[in-house]
């Protein structure tokens, strides 16, 4: 075949194919990057928090009550004790909201220590000086900043915390009428002085925003690689050692320069044979 006459100084003309290979290889590569993303993202189970830095994202806030109930608000800011439905055989560490009015989103409030909960019409839960619980403020001030403090000699539990230094609690009336059928009604205030039965509290919150579940999680999904997907990226069959090694290479963030070193290898292999 005549090839075309070329001069000193003239370019060099660039082979794409190895661009295009990197370019379908890194594209391959984020769509996998994306899926395990959106794996992480999607999981809507509910655990429980066990200390006071997992709280964030939506969460309910199990109350101290004979009868399994949570902290809610209705739409026109009422706070009240609602009955939890989504239990099995009254383990409260297995609650789930079966209401949207359940469910509150909490965050930190910037700049503080502080924690603030949104409701579901978008409003902040807030105390007053009272000791009176509402959902009506569209903004957050002093009154919706609250501090989350685990007892000492109640791990896993919690107690809310206003900025007056009082607790988030609840009392019970017990309510007889002319049918001898008896209600009781959980009232809940935040005027409590000190830290007691009545104001611990149990957090349930989504799994996906719990720090430690999260990394776990996305430290698996890294993980997760198949012999075939790798022989691919490598473009040679690979031993099983290089598999485990890619693999954790993989988990432990120095996935490309791993890969990069069994290429390495494999070439002087293919040279030295």
């Amino acid at each position: 075949m005549v090839k075309p006459l070329t001069f000193k100084g003239d370019k060099k003309s660039k082979k794409r194919k190895r661009k295009e290979d990197h370019d379908e290889e890194t594209s391959q590569s984020l769509t996998r990057q994306n899926d395990q993303s959106n794996i992480v993202d999607d999981d809507d189970t509910w655990v429980t928090a066990d200390i006071p830095s997992d709280i964030t994202g939506p969460i309910i806030i199990i109350l101290p009550s004979e009868q399994p109930t949570c902290l809610a608000c209705d739409v026109n800011g009422k706070v009240f004790a609602s009955p939890l439905e989504n239990i099995v055989e009254n383990d409260l560490g297995t609650a789930e909201p079966h209401d949207v009015r359940q469910v509150w989103v909490a965050n930190r409030v910037a700049g503080t220590e502080g924690l603030s909960f949104k409701g579901h019409h978008g409003r902040y839960l807030s105390c007053d000086k009272f000791g009176h619980l509402s959902a009506l403020r569209e903004a957050i001030g002093a009154e919706e900043s609250f501090r989350c403090i685990s007892p000492p000699d109640t791990p896993g539990m919690f107690s809310i915390q206003t900025e007056r230094e009082t607790y988030l609690g609840i009392s019970s009336d017990s309510n007889s009428n002319s049918n001898s059928n008896s209600s009781t009604t959980v009232e809940i205030r935040g005027d409590s002085t000190e830290i007691e039965y009545t104001t611990t509290l149990r957090i349930r919150m989504q799994a996906r925003f719990k720090p430690k579940l999260k990394a776990n999680k996305e430290e698996k999904a890294r993980g997760k690689i198949s012999r075939k997907e790798l022989e691919e990226v490598v473009g040679r069959r690979l031993e099983e050692d290089e598999i485990r090694r890619l693999k954790k290479a993989r988990r432990e963030g120095n996935y490309h320069e791993a890969i990069l070193d069994v290429r390495v290898k494999g070439k002087h292999d293919k040279f030295a044979s």
